[in-house]
């Protein structure tokens, strides 16, 4: 055996053991009736598992709540992050400090921002509450959580402010290795703040916010513990995603098939900005 192939063995076994034959295990209870509370009568009944799960009113609502939740995590996450990162970037007093205080929210456990949140959100005690009613925005308490016009958009804000610190350090890092000779090029070209940024800064870090962008949209659609903790899918299914619901089938009503099917479904949607994004950098390469 070559000797390459004998220095890449520990870690194809590792891939092998923890990606791989998870994987195909997982394609197979989806092709199987697989009942958690009945292992001894596993049954291959193909895809009908799949065609149980895009038959369901259910399957849809939770795809069409996965949408929503990732455009709107990963997008304000990105604006937002971007202006923390640009202002981040400026020379101000105790910088240093505050680049680590910012990272406070993304450090922190999910359960413990469920929490939090779940707190401050409160319709009776809540600071949330009582801080827009003080200044006129509300009239009585709302309860956020409880409502299914407004508990997605709220659990999408409570993300967003935990996740703009990964974006911003990611971009910060990229801003500080824009040639300053570029800038001052085009300073002299007499393009302004906005122009430079727009036509010099932005298109230099475009790789990394390509990356953090499809890094983070991978993420969140697999990401349901604040879900879980502060609504589990709730009121009316408004919150529920597909990898929450995929946990709900599997755990509450012990269906492993139909829990398989809905994750290989939601492996096969995210692989498909993965390999947009592999192409691009590979046709990248190549030119």
């Amino acid at each position: 055996m070559p000797i390459h192939w004998l220095m890449l063995a520990p870690a194809l076994i590792l891939v092998a053991g923890f990606v791989l034959f998870p994987a195909a295990n997982a394609l197979w209870l989806s092709l199987t009736e697989t009942n958690l509370l009945n292992t001894s009568r596993q049954k291959f009944i193909g895809f009908h598992n799949f065609q149980v799960a895009f038959t369901s009113d259910t399957f849809w609502m939770s795809l069409l709540n996965l949408l929503i939740w990732v455009v709107g995590c990963v997008g304000g996450q990105l604006v937002l992050g971007m202006i923390g990162a640009i202002l981040l970037n400026q020379k101000l007093r105790g910088r240093a400090v505050i680049r680590g205080a910012v990272l406070v929210p993304w450090a922190t456990a999910s359960i413990l921002v469920s929490l939090m949140w779940l707190w401050m959100l409160n319709p009776n005690f809540g600071i949330i509450n009582h801080f827009l009613q003080m200044v006129g925005l509300l009239s009585g308490p709302k309860d956020w959580l409880g409502d299914p016009a407004t508990a997605l958009p709220t659990l999408i804000l409570i993300d967003v402010w935990q996740g703009v610190p990964f974006f911003a350090v990611m971009l910060l890092a990229a801003l500080q290795s824009v040639p300053k000779e570029l800038l001052e090029a085009a300073k002299i070209d007499g393009a302004g703040p906005w122009q430079s940024f727009w036509r010099v800064t932005l298109r230099y870090i475009m790789p990394t916010v390509l990356i953090t962008v499809v890094l983070r949209a991978v993420w969140s659609a697999n990401y349901f513990d604040l879900i879980l903790v502060v609504t589990n899918g709730g009121p009316a299914d408004a919150t529920l995603t597909l990898p929450l619901f995929a946990y709900q089938t599997a755990y509450q009503q012990f269906d492993f098939g139909l829990a398989a099917a809905l994750g290989i479904t939601q492996a096969a949607i995210l692989a498909v900005p993965v390999i947009a994004y592999v192409r691009q950098v590979l046709k990248k390469e190549r030119a």
